[in-house]
């Protein structure tokens, strides 16, 4: 039986969510933003038409997102990891195994479906009817071919959401045509030196002795050489690491002057970073708290951090 894995992505997966939950929004230039609202992290395909980079600090797109009527909300986690639940609960019903890779992305099982491209569109139809959440599919023989294959289906509207590089023939069509950057695992540092090296597609990262991948990239490059070439190097349960750490930060709606209202602060995000470490069972060794006044604002700056260890 031929391994089919599947990578299903929701679209703009935070703006999805507050969507779901504001219809007021659908069509509208939609922006998240970080903790502290202090980035954009998330934008609806409208607000990317308007020139709104991933990471643009808001201070400084502030006029530009009030003259385009852009909605930029602030990032809501606790709806997030809620409407992330509700999706893989979807997806146990179409597949035997499901291994959630991140909040918005689940790995498959499809294999030994008669029609997996079918069973897909069902896969997203569903998602859409039951949480109201887009998303897209890959399907591929192993996990890095999935991660490209919905690469393709997010970028290529005439797929219509969903990407199948289980052909060996499209597959080799589409990874000469994909820049090398864009395969999961080549961060800007191994793409510059691979591109040193004459690689600048992902069809010729395949064509690359894996030794010399090795050589230049450590281990994951030989991986990535291997998987492009449909020969499993990556397990079907291996996920990422779990957390290491987690923190609450927020930026204060005003100017905080009086120690009381500080510390009441500093307590309730402690509070709440507990619940964060029991949820995800981990222990922490060292507490550390950090403030700091408005950088953007008149007047001297001023920050300080104190940490505990126990």
């Amino acid at each position: 039986m031929r391994p089919v894995i599947a990578l299903s992505d929701g679209n703009c997966f935070y703006v999805s969510c507050e969507r779901v939950f504001d219809p007021r929004l659908e069509g509208r230039p939609t922006v998240v933003l970080s903790s502290n609202d202090g980035n954009i992290i998330a934008r609806s395909p409208e607000a990317k038409a308007i020139g709104l980079k991933m990471g643009d600090p808001y201070f400084k797109v502030r006029e530009l997102c009030a003259r385009e009527r852009v909605a930029a909300l602030s990032s809501n986690y606790v709806l997030y990891g809620d409407m992330s639940r509700r999706v893989n609960a979807v997806y146990e019903r179409f597949a035997p195994e499901v291994v959630v890779y991140s909040i918005d992305e689940s790995f498959l099982d499809f294999s030994g479906l008669a029609d997996p491209i079918g069973h897909a569109r069902a896969l997203r139809a569903t998602v859409r009817q039951w949480t109201g959440i887009p998303t897209c599919v890959g399907l591929g023989p192993t996990k890095t071919l999935a991660k490209v294959a919905n690469h393709l289906a997010k970028r290529t509207p005439a797929l219509d959401g969903v990407c199948d590089l289980s052909d060996p023939q499209a597959r080799a069509a589409a990874l000469d045509d994909l820049p090398v950057g864009d395969v999961w695992g080549v961060g800007p540092a191994y793409a510059a030196r691979l591109t040193a090296m004459g690689v600048t597609t992902a069809g010729q990262l395949r064509d690359l002795d894996p030794r010399q991948a090795r050589a230049v990239l450590s281990v994951v490059g030989e991986r990535l050489v291997l998987e492009l070439r449909a020969k499993t190097c990556l397990s079907w349960d291996e996920v990422p690491a779990g957390r290491k750490g987690c923190a609450v930060t927020r930026s204060f709606g005003r100017p905080i002057t009086d120690l009381g209202d500080l510390l009441q602060a500093v307590a309730s995000f402690a509070s709440r970073v507990g619940e964060k470490l029991r949820r995800n069972g981990v222990v922490a060794p060292r507490l550390s708290v950090f403030m700091h006044t408005n950088p953007f604002g008149a007047g001297p700056h001023h920050s300080a951090s104190g940490a505990v260890t126990g």
